[in-house]
Order: structure tokens, then C-alpha cells, then sequence
């Protein structure tokens, strides 16, 4: 690794010496203690695929530091390198690499539970009749689940004002360990998810997603479209809202239309 001056040397030996990492951490918050590469990891969890620069900035580390822990974090097959999507004209040069995490690097935070949720929704699908019948068992239990979480979510959402509406519903996503937020988008936002506690059970239920989906739209109360899922390999779930126009949808038109590209990347 080449430094561009001794005070960055000397930064990057002292970030080593005050964050060991064990070589295969199995949690990365055992014990309530965060080292410096769990805190990369974390970061990458909360704000999705990031360059060696943005966590070096959210972290305040040097870049040495932060492209070291990455190496380390990549060996460990906790995260992966990924061509960083350009929107608009792209400039000189080949852009940055981004960061973002495997599948593995998932599971050491909080998806313990994955197989056991998996078994129980293949069980409702068996039992239901299998096919279409138990297709239709585990989207009916979807909805039953995400209609309890709304319930919070409407209240936070109701109570912001209209053009604050998504950004609330980020926030209420977050409590629930959703890592969202809420951005800009041309002729709308976007409502991203950087993190999904059931990624792994929505790759075989995409079920989960189309609820998901399905409450934005009614939280909302407009047609919303699911671009990029983490259940499908995308490093955020990421929905947008169109701005409002006309006369408001009703609750069969917000659902219906978001439920038919909920959970799909698109084409």
C-alpha cells in the first residue's frame, strides 16, 4: 500500500493498532464492540454500495485506512468490488470501484433466522395444496404480516406533511432495521432500502416483496414501482414514487399496479 504522505502512513498504523478484527468474524456487533472494519461494513449495510472515498468521508479515516479494511473485508468474503453505475455523462477516467455486501457479509448481522422463517412458509404453501393455492396461502400471510407493521408506519406517515410523506415512511422503515431513506428522483423519489432483514426468504417467497409493495403503494396512496430488490441480487431495494397528478388512485389501482413489478429488477 502507498502512501501519499507520512501523516497518512502514520494515520493508517494507528487505525491498525486500534481496531484488530478477528480474520472470520461471526457477528459483527458480539458484545456490543464495533471495530473500525465493522464499522465499514455497517456503513456499507446502512448507505448501500459505497467507494473507498464515501466511507472514507462518512467515517472520517483515511482512504489507506478505509482500502485496507475493504481488502481485508473482501478476503473475508464480506463484501464485494462492483462496477459503480454512472447516471448522466461520464467523466474521464474509469470510475470508482463500489463496495457493496455478499450475501455472507448479510448474514453476520441479523439473519440467524433465515431457514427457519423458509421452512414455516414452505409449510403454510404445503398445507394450503401446494401450487397456486399455496402460492396464495403465503402471499395472504405476507399481507397479514406487513398490514401489522403498517400500522405504525401509517401513523408516521399521516402525521407528516404530503411532500414529507416518503421521507417519514424512510424513517419508520429505518426503526425497524430497514437502513432507508428517501431521495430525489426526476419526476418523483426514490424510497430506498439498504438493508432487508428477510432478503434471503423473499429470494424463494418474492411474495414478500409484492406486500412490501403493495403497503407503500396504500401508505402513499399512489401506484408506486419496485425498481431493484436485494432478494435479487441489487445492492438496495430501491421504489419509486411518482409525484402526484390527477385525481388520487383508489387503494385497488395503487396495489394492483405496484404488485405486478414488485420484486423484479427491471428489464
Amino acid at each position: 500500500m502507498k502512501y501519499t504522505s507520512e501523516a497518512e502512513k502514520a494515520a493508517a498504523v494507528r487505525e491498525t493498532a486500534e481496531s484488530p478484527l478477528p480474520a472470520h468474524p461471526t457477528s459483527f456487533e458480539d458484545d456490543g464492540q464495533r471495530s473500525t472494519r465493522n464499522r465499514v461494513a455497517r456503513s456499507i449495510l446502512d448507505h448501500g454500495p459505497s467507494t473507498a472515498a464515501e466511507l472514507a468521508s462518512r467515517l472520517q479515516l483515511t482512504q489507506a485506512a478505509v482500502r485496507r479494511h475493504l481488502d481485508s473485508l473482501v478476503a473475508d468474503g464480506v463484501v464485494e468490488p462492483r462496477e459503480q453505475r454512472i447516471y448522466g455523462s461520464r467523466g474521464r477516467g474509469r470510475p470508482a470501484k463500489a463496495f457493496a455486501l455478499t450475501d455472507s457479509g448479510r448474514d453476520a448481522f441479523d439473519q440467524a433466522y433465515d431457514t427457519l422463517a423458509a421452512d414455516a412458509l414452505r409449510w403454510i404453501a404445503q398445507t394450503a395444496g401446494g401450487g397456486e393455492k399455496g402460492d396464495a396461502a403465503v402471499a395472504a400471510f405476507a399481507r397479514a404480516r406487513l398490514a401489522a407493521q403498517a400500522v405504525s408506519y401509517r401513523e408516521a406517515v399521516e402525521s407528516a406533511d404530503p411532500e414529507d410523506r416518503t421521507e417519514a415512511l424512510a424513517r419508520a422503515l429505518t426503526a425497524d432495521g430497514y437502513a432507508a431513506t428517501a431521495r430525489s428522483a426526476p419526476v418523483g423519489e426514490q424510497l430506498c432500502q439498504h438493508h432487508c432483514p428477510v432478503a434471503h426468504v423473499a429470494e424463494q417467497f418474492p411474495q414478500l416483496c409484492e406486500a412490501e409493495t403493495e403497503v407503500f403503494a396504500g401508505l402513499l396512496g399512489t401506484h408506486v414501482q419496485r425498481l431493484a430488490t436485494i432478494a435479487h441480487g441489487d445492492g438496495v431495494c430501491t421504489t419509486f414514487i411518482p409525484k402526484k397528478s390527477g385525481a388520487p388512485r383508489t387503494a385497488h389501482e395503487t396495489t394492483t399496479a405496484s404488485a405486478s413489478t414488485s420484486g423484479r429488477n427491471p428489464a
